[in-house]
């Protein structure tokens, strides 16, 4: 049984009219019909362009936001039922690591009370000597317990953030986007510790990124999302040696590559256009207003839906 299986989540955001009398003029599809699992010790990276919904997914996953439909269910358990102390048990086995190392923690805290918050919340034993514990576990030097924020780089700060999600030994942890703030080579620690941390204490990621280049070294599975659902999905090197949808195509495309003599070789592919609105998304499938491989007569009017081809799963008519 997998830790974690989403079958049909969609996430929707009604839009309001002005004026006195507020009515729904529509819904924002952020997030509209995704399936996927991920198992216990398995990282998942979940890339995209931004504001393809790949952060509601990881909100809608923790229920930090409410699904619009579809089910969510974890070690078999149907997170969406979930109320009062259930929910907060979920929560402690399920943690999240933000975007943002500096907005996600509290300035008015010091480092050894924002990491052991989770302790005081969920009632588990623990304090300073615990914070001082996660801090040397995540690379920081457990004198600055008793520092604040501000006090901290960039990198440093991820590493407090990681430290608090470590708090409460969760079995799964959405890291959103955790190394696009940071400078590049300050990224690759983050990644190496995050690697480290999911071999040696067993833990699974949905790892949400819109660098394909970045994660090829710590994701197991990839899934590709365009504009609320998945493209395709497969291992890393599936996808990146022989990608199958036209969308995953164009990202493969624009990865960069060290050897000079390839990069000259290989074909960029420039997608035309801009990204549809989730506002309102095309009819069929979401991509055809990009595509190159459009076919008017099915591509227009028909979703595909995502499906085995080859060796991975595509969401494409056309990918066999």
């Amino acid at each position: 049984m997998s830790l974690l299986s989403v079958r049909g989540l969609k996430v929707h955001f009604p839009v309001y009219s002005t004026g006195l009398f507020r009515r729904v003029t529509g819904q924002v599809k952020a997030v509209d019909g995704l399936d996927f699992d991920i198992e216990r010790g398995e990282i998942l990276g979940l890339v995209g362009e931004s504001g393809c919904g790949k952060s509601t997914t990881g909100r809608a996953v923790l229920r930090l936001i409410e699904p619009t439909q579809g089910s969510i269910h974890f070690d078999g358990t149907d997170v969406g039922a979930l109320e009062g102390e259930p929910l907060r048990a979920f929560r402690r086995r399920a943690q999240i690591i933000f975007q943002d190392p500096y907005a996600s923690l509290n300035p008015r805290m010091t480092v050894g009370d924002i990491i052991t918050e989770p302790l005081t919340t969920h009632g588990l034993p623990g304090g300073l000597e615990r914070a001082q514990e996660l801090m040397e576990l995540c690379g920081l030097d457990a004198r600055f317990v008793r520092r604040y924020p501000h006090e901290f780089s960039g990198g440093q700060r991820q590493r407090i953030g990681i430290a608090r999600a470590l708090a409460s030994d969760p079995e799964l942890i959405v890291c959103d986007e955790p190394i696009s703030a940071l400078d590049v080579s300050i990224q690759a620690q983050i990644l190496n510790l995050l690697q480290e941390l999911a071999r040696d204490r067993g833990l699974s990621y949905l790892f949400i990124a819109h660098d394909l280049s970045a994660i090829r070294h710590i994701c197991d599975r990839i899934a590709v999302m365009y504009l609320g659902r998945i493209a395709e999905a497969g291992t890393f090197e599936q996808i990146c040696d022989a990608p199958a949808h036209p969308y995953t195509q164009a990202l493969v495309s624009a990865v960069p590559v060290t050897d000079p003599v390839k990069e000259r070789e290989r074909q960029r592919i420039v997608l035309t256009g801009d990204v549809p609105s989730p506002l309102s998304p095309p009819s069929g499938c979401r991509f055809h207003t990009r595509c190159p491989v459009r076919r008017e007569d099915r591509c227009d009017s028909e979703l595909p839906l995502l499906r085995a081809c080859r060796d991975r799963q595509v969401a494409c008519h056309w990918a066999d």
